[in-house]
């Protein structure tokens, strides 16, 4: 029997959680499929400065580096808001990131029919919207180097991050772009700003040569980042794929997630390059929401977003394409049976905790597993 070795980073807030839920549908697919998970849960976050004065140890960076997929819940909140800089919560992850070599991050923004009147703009606009917005992940200015504050006397202090990009970095996100819109409607929309920022004209050369030389089936365009936000709210169902810098991706991705009613509801995954070895590439997967250290602990956090990450790993890492179409299934039929946590209610659902929420996903998904 084929063994996959799954860690689990619950980490800080409702990380744990909605973690449980995932264990819970892990737990199914073992029984029902003999699907071989083997988890293995490790600290991260401000949980892994409690423990270790760090955000995340070497021990456990080292489970990660092993595992086959790991799944990561969520890191921060106030208790750790005067540990020092390089010890923040948040510094976990993007170890991870770095030390997995991550440098591709998957974000759909999938508006669900039965939540459509849930989202900030009107049904037209977002009803059936799907966009898959790809950020790079491990370089541009959460990395560049200096990173500094100066002091300059007088009262006086200089902050300086660097935004750094080289040719390949901008080479490998592009045609990640371009691969994912093969398989959608064929469209890539390149973010930038070109018109004032020198890596951006860069990054708009590079993608332009990338879809001329290799991707001429697919259509580019580009696009302003600004200009894209504003037009992510505007009309978001002109986009296919986006691909964006780090900066940038971190932005229009929290933009796009919002127009599908919550933060709560939408998956991630981080990607590394196939190594031509073996076949398969590091990744983790994450909820694109954060720690909500304000409902932690009281039951009433949405898991769907980390059960549908768990989805995505089902089809990009372990090629289970089958239990990922159940897995996503399940949590549609869910929501069009008028299930419902706080932060997706609406007039007529029925209002559930995050156990209960798990519990009809996973009785859901072990219909479409037995059918």
């Amino acid at each position: 029997m084929t063994t996959r070795k799954l860690l689990l980073l619950p980490g800080d807030g409702i990380g744990p959680e909605a973690m449980a839920e995932v264990e819970a549908i892990v737990a199914i697919l073992n029984a029902e499929t003999g699907a071989g998970f083997e988890t293995e849960r490790a600290l991260v976050g401000g949980a892994a400065f409690d423990a270790h004065g760090a955000p995340i140890s070497d021990a456990d960076m080292a489970l990660a580096m092993a595992a086959d997929a790991v799944l990561f819940g969520a890191v921060g909140g106030p208790k750790w808001d005067t540990v020092p800089y390089e010890k923040r919560p948040e510094a976990g992850l993007l170890r991870l990131r770095k030390d997995m070599a991550l440098f591709a991050n998957l974000r759909p923004a999938i508006c669900y029919p039965a939540l459509a009147e849930a989202s900030s703009l009107k049904r037209k606009l977002v009803d059936g919207l799907d966009i898959l917005i790809l950020r790079e992940l491990t370089g541009g200015v959460y990395f560049g180097e200096p990173k500094e504050i100066v002091d300059l006397g007088n009262g006086q202090k200089r902050g300086v991050d660097t935004q750094v990009y080289e040719t390949y970095e901008i080479e490998r996100i592009a045609r990640a772009a371009f691969e994912a819109a093969r398989t959608r409607r064929g469209k890539v929309t390149s973010m930038e700003k070109r018109n004032v920022m020198k890596t951006g004209v860069l990054w708009n050369e590079v993608v332009t040569r990338v879809g001329r030389e290799e991707y001429p089936d697919v259509t580019l365009e580009h696009m302003l980042a600004d200009a894209g936000g504003m037009q992510l709210v505007r009309a978001p169902k002109q986009f296919d794929v986006i691909v964006t810098d780090n900066l940038f991706g971190d932005m229009l991705s929290d933009i796009a997630a919002m127009l599908t009613g919550s933060l709560g509801m939408l998956p991630s995954a981080s990607l590394g390059a196939v190594d031509a070895a073996t076949g398969r590439r590091k990744a983790l997967y994450e909820p694109v929401h954060g720690s909500a250290p304000d409902i932690a602990g009281q039951g009433i956090a949405n898991p769907i977003a980390m059960i549908a990450s768990f989805a995505m790993m089902l089809r990009y890492s372990f090629a289970m394409q089958r239990e990922a179409d159940a897995l996503e299934a399940a949590i549609a039929s869910v929501l069009e049976n008028g299930i419902r946590t706080g932060d997706i209610m609406a007039p007529g659902a029925r209002q559930v905790g995050t156990r209960e929420m798990g519990a009809a996903v996973a009785a859901a998904f072990r219909e479409r597993l037995a059918a």
